[in-house]
């Protein structure tokens, strides 16, 4: 396969990371604050609604290793895909909180399967030979690519749902419209995703005896991104309801949600070589202190030029987290071993990342504003990084 083919097919697994990630989880945010004000929920309920999704979320994950199994890995993606796009429209009639939660975890399963199989088909394409002369050395792009790609989402729906959210609305229907509208556009992305990645297979399997995934060698580099998933799906549930509080307008929050999804597709390039040369778990350090530093920012310097860097900078680091776990178990374990650790890696993640929304919910509360939660945050994923330098190559 030339170096053209998989850089085309990364790009369609990039919109499918684009729907279970940047439409199905982050565009809720942008869409958060109206919700909030027409339904009358408190913090804890908002966070909530992220909760149930990471719940959902850790589901599917647990779900993967069985399902890859027995299923072709780009089956699942796109199975994953579709199944996203009624349940996002689903949103828009929604009767109550108790529908949206029920609905908020059916889309977080839907994500995993969807996001976790493209990760693994990620792996694989990465580490195709190029005419002969061993793993590609974009490996580290392709890899960024597939992970940025959730970036694309984020963008997408910037700039599509804020004539949904003026006050007045430039098109009517506000936030239940805004559901409809990204149900539409995950199709539309998860049709193209079938049309790229055709010819990218990867037959069910399992691991051979002495092959599965182990998590011990890699521990650090798992408790590391635990704390990235406590720290950071609140910080992204509620960074433009804190933009709201410091009296930023839905555009302009829009605009500033764009821009860290701008970053976020971005760092398939800024962090490519990193992700390449290391085997260890410096990239996950690296990239943690960074975040930590991005969500701390707005609260501590709250001026638009110093937020609107902390946006770029959170865009361009966080998933590129993600991506570095994939690195990290495609460096250190067999690839017959791969479905298994990028699973360990996800149900980790997910796990933690669970309490992260309702934890900044319950402290805004509580304090009456939001800054003492991202601040919690930003503490959390600097433990993470000082976790993931211990991190050592096998």
């Amino acid at each position: 396969m030339s170096l053209r083919q998989p850089l085309r097919a990364a790009f369609g697994l990039a919109l499918a990371a684009a729907v279970s990630l940047g439409l199905a989880r982050f565009a809720y945010a942008l869409l958060l604050p109206a919700m909030r004000a027409e339904l009358g929920w408190s913090y804890l309920v908002a966070g909530a609604m992220n909760t149930a999704n990471a719940a959902g979320y850790l589901a599917g994950a647990l779900l993967l290793p069985r399902v890859l199994a027995r299923c072709e890995a780009r089956r699942v993606l796109l199975t994953g895909g579709l199944a996203t796009v009624p349940l996002l429209g689903l949103h828009a009639l929604a009767p109550g909180e108790l529908a949206l939660y029920a609905l908020r975890f059916l889309t977080g399963v839907a994500s995993a399967l969807s996001f976790v199989a493209g990760g693994v088909l990620a792996a694989r394409l990465a580490s195709l030979p190029e005419r002969g002369a061993g793993p590609t050395p974009r490996a580290g792009l392709i890899l960024g690519l597939y992970y940025g790609g959730t970036g694309l989402g984020i963008v997408a729906a910037s700039a599509l749902l804020p004539p949904l959210l003026a006050d007045p609305p430039v098109l009517s229907g506000g936030w239940r419209a805004g559901w409809a509208l990204l149900a539409g556009v995950a199709l539309l992305a998860t049709g193209l995703t079938a049309r790229l990645s055709r010819g990218l297979q990867l037959a069910p399997s399992r691991p051979a005896v002495g092959e599965r995934f182990r998590w011990a060698p890699l521990r650090f580099g798992l408790a590391g991104y635990a704390m990235f998933g406590l720290g950071y799906l609140g910080t992204m549930t509620f960074i433009v309801s804190l933009l709201r509080e410091q009296g930023w307008g839905p555009g302009a929050a829009a605009g500033f949600y764009a821009l860290l999804g701008a970053g976020c597709v971005a760092s398939s390039w800024l962090w490519a070589g990193l992700l390449q040369r290391h085997r260890d778990g410096r990239p996950m350090a690296l990239l943690n202190g960074l975040l930590a530093l991005a969500t701390a920012l707005p609260v501590l310097w709250p001026q638009a030029l110093a937020v609107l860097a902390s946006g770029l900078l959170f865009g361009s680091v966080f998933l590129s987290v993600v991506a570095s776990t994939t690195a990290l178990v495609r460096h250190n374990t067999p690839p017959a071993a791969w479905s298994g650790g990028i699973s360990a890696f996800t149900i980790v993640f997910a796990s933690a990342q669970i309490v992260g929304p309702s934890l900044i919910g319950a402290l805004a509360d509580g304090a009456g504003n939001l800054g003492r939660g991202f601040l919690v945050s930003a503490a959390l994923l600097a433990l993470g990084s000082l976790l993931a330098l211990g991190q050592r190559a096998r």
